[in-house]
């Protein structure tokens, strides 16, 4: 995709995925809303203000260049929706998995179905989602402290395309929540929401900088 879609209202939705198993995918319901407005200031992209909710299996899937999947527990694939995954990111989609604490265990198993011969690999910090408008050097940003571990940004690679990237022991998601929801402070928002315009620019204008 490239930078002159962007001319267009309204030309791209993003959204969050539905998934079942229990855990609450409905996480952080502020998050998209305020990295959308802060992207489409900052980045004077044009990305509807409305994201949507997407089931795994859907066909509408694919009309989706970004979804974003959180949550704290437990995460379940069908055979249907590992395969329309699967099909969704080898057509170019693109996955943001952001841990939201606790759900680390779950979704590599299940990411393991969708891509049985693939691993997550850290990124090392000279990746271009980490230097897209916002540079961070030192790699992905520490929001929210649980276990005392650095942050750790990792990514599902194929065929040298990066279709996912995953913030493990980060908290991203939170950071992009309404400042009463956490009380973060602005500039602890600030970081998380740099980071999130970053990722969305790589995926949307084919990582530039």
């Amino acid at each position: 995709m490239t930078s002159s879609a962007f001319t267009q209202v309204n030309s791209y939705k993003i959204g969050v995925l539905k998934y079942k198993g229990g855990g609450d995918w409905y996480a952080n319901p502020t998050s998209l809303t305020n990295l959308i407005e802060f992207c489409n200031k900052e980045l004077k992209t044009n990305i509807d203000p409305q994201y949507d909710e997407i089931d795994i299996s859907s066909p509408e899937l694919f009309n989706y260049p970004f979804v974003h999947l959180t949550g704290h527990g437990n995460v379940v694939f069908n055979s249907q929706e590992v395969n329309n995954l699967r099909n969704y990111l080898l057509a170019g989609g693109f996955l943001h998995i952001s841990d939201n604490y606790g759900l680390d265990v779950f979704i590599r198993k299940e990411i393991n179905k969708v891509f049985p011969t693939l691993n997550f690999v850290e990124l090392p910090t000279d990746h271009p989602i980490y230097h897209q408008k916002y540079h961070f050097n030192e790699g992905l940003p520490k929001i929210h402290e649980h276990d005392n571990n650095s942050p750790i940004g990792l990514g599902l690679i194929y065929e040298g395309r990066l279709l996912c990237f995953y913030d493990h022991e980060c908290d991203l998601g939170d950071g992009w929540e309404d400042q009463d929801v956490h009380n973060d402070s602005e500039e602890t928002r600030l970081k998380a929401l740099k980071m999130g315009a970053n990722i969305l620019q790589f995926v949307l204008l084919g990582n530039s900088n």
